[in-house]
């Protein structure tokens, strides 16, 4: 295993990676390395953790924290788009130490981990790659490097993949934890004061996760393949419970509720939201549901938004029936869509959407329809994203011989990868800039008659991040010339000093 006197640290590296989009709205928690520091902590290990995406850090940073803290071990996860960035941490820790073990996890490295570890650049500084869910897995792999485990050892190790002479070794699947609430977690090792909402000046922003996985059958999403199907959720009492600390421990309030389907169980939800109002927690919370669950909830929206529920993102990702049926295979249609959006507006929640373009029968006039509708439908925020295949998610096979561009940083639902038959990619991403230009002119113009307070002033401040944006301006350049009146609004309510 390396001659390398142990002291039992473990660093927790995010990849230097920024696609310029979520960043425009906050610095959000890497709620992930707070349950794998609780499972190192758990297991006798100091765990430390390192947000360079977060803090925007560059590996000249990062390489010095690794001097800094020495470990014995270096875990880095990754997404399809940040698994470039990710690598090349890895290596950057042998060039450090060769002795430091490397373990990559995320949803990319655990489908795509025999092209990781072929890779003639970065693949032989990849000690171990943890596939699924990795508390567990880290727990028992922790153990193994302290004890100076052969590959014997190692193979009984679930949920693990390593080489061994030449060989890739893959163990059995690791079985889904059982009951959530019992992982341990480990707030302490976050840089609280780092994490705030921009879009409340001054705050601090938290995540949680109140439930994990996914039931669904979305093609173009990766979640219910990682979550194997399956969905469980935390106990209202326990996530109460959570809130209640971070906030008097760490100041949140903004909370970030991390699930992809956290109000899937409509009796549970509503028995949260009754702790959270009984406990008058006056935190602002952000999430993402589905449209199906909002019109569900319709006689009960009025206790989200009593509860804190302020933003709501639900994606309805497209206006052809057909494609969200059978293509899709997103479960909902495109007038549960509309439905949720109105709802949420009548009950002054803020609501972002998305819809997909670039697929393969896409086309200038089928683009401009969908902008047409958008408009229509009417949400406070609007996403115009490139449909992007990840390798692993069931809509790769059929598009994959459409798939124009291969380097992994650009799967970001931002650049096109994919060319539909009668567009070029260069037309593709002028047409949904022409989308995005469109349609935010004209929220500019309507947000100024919100006459919901806090909605009229919550999206002027969003605005004015969006205007403010190097990677927006990058992009799509001015978005147009802002109306005198949203510009002197801004200037009176949004003083720039407390915004980063």
């Amino acid at each position: 295993m390396g001659e390398r006197i142990l002291n039992r640290k473990i660093l927790f590296i995010t990849p230097p990676y920024h696609a310029g989009v979520l960043e425009v709205a906050g610095r959000w928690v890497p709620l992930y390395l707070v349950y794998l520091s609780g499972a190192a902590r758990k297991a006798g290990w100091e765990p430390v953790v390192y947000d360079a995406m977060g803090n925007f850090a560059g590996y000249r940073e990062i390489e010095q924290t690794i001097r800094d803290v020495n470990p014995d071990v270096v875990g880095v996860g990754a997404i399809t788009s940040t698994i470039n960035d990710a690598l090349n941490v890895v290596t950057l820790v042998k060039s450090v130490d060769p002795a430091i073990k490397t373990v990559l996890g995320g949803v990319h490295p655990t489908f795509m981990y025999e092209e990781i570890l072929s890779d003639p650049k970065h693949g032989a500084d990849v000690d171990f790659v943890v596939r699924g869910e990795g508390e567990a897995t880290l727990t028992e792999l922790l153990g193994a490097v302290e004890r100076g485990s052969a590959a014997d050892g190692l193979k009984k190790i679930k949920g693990l993949v390593f080489k061994e002479g030449g060989q890739t070794i893959v163990t059995a699947p690791r079985p889904l934890a059982k009951d959530i609430d019992t992982l341990p977690v480990a707030w302490d090792v976050l840089d609280w004061p780092s994490y705030t909402y921009y879009v409340m000046p001054g705050s601090r922003l938290g995540a949680i996760s109140t439930s994990r996985g996914c039931e669904q059958d979305c093609t173009f999403c990766s979640q219910q393949k990682l979550w194997e199907h399956s969905w469980r959720s935390r106990k209202p009492e326990k996530i109460v419970a959570e809130l209640v600390y971070l906030q008097q421990n760490y100041g949140l309030d903004v909370v970030l509720f991390t699930d992809e389907d956290p109000v899937k169980d409509r009796d549970r939800f509503e028995k949260l939201l009754d702790l959270m109002i009984e406990a008058d927690l006056d935190l602002k919370v952000l999430m993402e549901t589905r449209a199906d669950n909002i019109v569900r909830d319709k006689d009960i929206l009025w206790k989200w938004r009593k509860a804190g529920i302020i933003h709501i993102y639900v994606g309805i990702e497209n206006i052809d029936q057909d494609v969200l049926n059978d293509t899709m295979k997103k479960g909902i249609t495109v007038e549960q869509g509309k439905e949720a959006l109105r709802l949420l507006d009548e009950h002054g929640i803020l609501s972002e959407t998305s819809f997909i373009l670039g697929l393969p029968e896409e086309t200038p006039e089928s683009i401009a329809k969908t902008l047409r509708i958008s408009l229509e439908f009417n949400p406070d925020m609007a996403h115009y994203v490139a449909i992007c295949p990840w390798p692993y998610c069931d809509i790769y096979s059929e598009l994959k011989d459409r798939i124009e561009v291969t380097d992994y940083s650009q799967y970001n639902l931002v650049t096109p990868i994919v060319k539909p038959d009668n567009m070029t990619l260069r037309e593709l991403d002028e047409e949904i800039i022409v989308c995005y230009k469109t349609f935010y002119m004209g929220k500019m113009a309507e947000v100024l008659s919100y006459k919901d307070k806090f909605k009229r002033e919550y999206m002027l401040s969003a605005f004015k991040r969006i205007m403010l944006s190097p990677f927006i301006q990058a992009k799509m350049g001015s978005l147009g010339k802002m109306p005198k009146e949203m510009a002197e609004e801004m200037s009176k309510m949004m003083p720039t000093g407390k915004e980063s």
